[in-house]
């Protein structure tokens, strides 16, 4: 359900071809369905632009099914982050045109009917990764806004181990309209990146490292007490905070 689908009900009714009480039938479920293991939030696309993400760890593989199922059925792309493969496989069973971004754990359940095309393809974010260890957090980043409608860009493996990996990227850099920058160890990457620009870093820490990284709590502190201006901290591993935050700061 959606602010058009809200207006044709009522404007249906208002004409005559619908009666009050189907459309009560069909806003029933507006506010959110009770599935009786989840409370299915129809309304979220209304408020936010975007309807429910399914979020799957701890979850069991036949309701993260039954939720996607209910969600897709009236919302035109659907995602469901930090999935393993046997829960696509559930998904696919109910779903038969979901896909599994393998790399970013993300299933999509994306409809005919959904835009494919980015809405402002001059606008783009750019995804940077520290290490090749970093990509599938900085893939669930950059699938996530892609599916909200983002173009995006991707700049792996540019650490600050290397330096001049990163100053290779400088035409994508200084074009992007956001940046989001994942990296473990120290996180040392987003303090570099927000020097350099003037547009929003979305620093991402991960839970990549040695022991005294913490299991990402090192480059967490590390990105949070940056002195360069204009970077924002997600939490450890958040690469779909990252990849929301960022569509709404490019569209």
């Amino acid at each position: 359900m959606n602010k058009d689908a809200i207006k044709e009900i009522l404007n249906a009714v208002s004409s005559g071809s619908l009666s009050v009480n189907d459309a009560l039938l069909r806003l029933k479920n507006l506010p959110y369905e009770d599935t009786g293991f989840a409370k299915i939030d129809h309304h979220r696309r209304i408020r936010t632009g975007f309807p429910e993400v399914v979020f799957c760890r701890g979850k069991k593989k036949e309701q993260v099914a039954e939720i996607m199922l209910r969600l897709s059925a009236r919302n035109p792309v659907v995602l469901a982050t930090k999935a393993q493969p046997d829960v696509y496989a559930a998904v696919q069973g109910v779903l038969p045109h979901a896909v599994y971004h393998q790399d970013a754990c993300i299933i999509e359940a994306r409809r005919p009917d959904a835009p494919k095309s980015p809405k402002d393809p001059d606008k783009y974010i750019l995804v940077i990764s520290a290490g090749t260890a970093d990509i599938p957090i900085a893939e669930e980043a950059a699938v996530t806004a892609e599916a909200m409608g983002s173009r995006v860009e991707r700049a792996f493996d540019v650490g600050v181990a290397g330096l001049h990996r990163l100053l290779d990227q400088k035409d994508k850099i200084d074009n992007a309209n956001a940046i989001i920058v994942v990296a473990g160890m120290e996180g040392a990457l987003a303090s570099v990146v927000g020097g350099l620009v003037s547009k929003p870093v979305i620093a991402v820490p991960t839970s990549i490292g040695y022991g005294a990284s913490f299991g990402g709590l090192a480059a967490l502190l590390s990105m949070l007490n940056t002195c360069a201006e204009g970077v924002a901290v997600m939490n450890i591993d958040n690469g779909f905070g990252a990849g929301y935050f960022a569509h709404l700061i490019n569209k």
